[in-house]
């Protein structure tokens, strides 16, 4: 049965591949990212019945906007997948000083998980990606008082991200969809990668596959707050930080005190 899933960051890489082979088996995928044009592109790549939506999610206005437009177009959202992700940026630091990357990678697609949440089904998924690369998150980076190197804000990111994953799993339990924490491989053949480290990285198709499967396959229908590393090609543990339902919490209270400033914040 055809499903409606949306994957942010996917005008290249993974997200874009991804896109691709979902739309192959007739399913409606909804492209994000933050150029228009690179949508046009992606739109032209994917064809089938793919939509496109233009947002920034480095400001949580966007995620807003992006979230209404969504819920106006559709009743249901089958799959959500928080694939947008960054690693170098030109400015590490946006305008209201925090960590960029914390910002994106962290922060936004939580905030887009709760606001879609009304149209995620029970049986529906939200997979986040995760990477093998985690770091015990300093919780200043929520209040713009921590300055870290393009390793360390990526590491704490990526297992914040884990870290709320398993926290909201925990708290919806049998009342929300199945929240998956997925290292879809390390070194992928991604812009990132490329960026990062300089290395041209391995077949992407080992990443889109394993987020495929994470977001339709029977393998994951009882995984909420799991966490699967494709390196090991199994379910394993993350970082012991996101085991601690204690450590958990405060990530995500200390998230959710940052949203409470960003939207209370008079927009520009």
């Amino acid at each position: 049965m055809s499903k409606t899933i949306l994957i942010t960051g996917s005008t290249d890489g993974i997200g874009l591949l991804t896109a691709k082979k979902l739309a192959a088996m007739g399913h409606k995928v909804l492209l994000h990212g933050r150029s228009k044009q690179k949508l046009e592109i992606a739109l032209a790549e994917v064809g089938g019945t793919a939509e496109a939506f233009v947002a920034d999610l480095s400001k949580m206005e966007d995620v807003e906007a992006l979230a209404r437009d969504i819920i106006a177009k559709y009743e249901t959202l089958d799959v959500l997948i928080n694939n947008a992700g960054v690693f170098k940026v030109p400015n590490a630091v946006t305008k209201d000083g925090f960590d960029f990357r914390i910002i994106v990678n962290t922060v936004a697609p939580y905030l887009l998980t709760k606001l879609l949440l009304p149209i995620i089904p029970i049986e529906g998924r939200v997979v986040n990606l995760s990477s093998a690369a985690q770091a015990s998150v300093d919780l200043n980076v929520f209040t713009g008082r921590a300055s870290l190197s393009d390793s360390e804000a990526y590491a704490q990111s990526k297992l914040g991200l884990t870290m709320w994953s398993m926290h909201l799993a925990k708290t919806l339990g049998k009342d929300g969809p199945a929240i998956i924490a997925v290292n879809p491989s390390s070194f992928l053949a991604s812009k990132m990668v490329k960026e990062a480290y300089g290395v041209k990285g391995n077949d992407l198709n080992v990443g889109a596959d394993i987020l495929i499967s994470a977001a339709l396959s029977k393998e994951f229908s009882d995984s909420s707050g799991r966490y699967f590393d494709n390196d090991q090609g199994r379910f394993a543990n993350p970082h012991h930080d996101a085991l601690d339902a204690h450590k958990n919490q405060r990530v995500v209270a200390a998230i959710e005190s940052m949203l409470t400033g960003f939207l209370a914040s008079p927009r520009a």
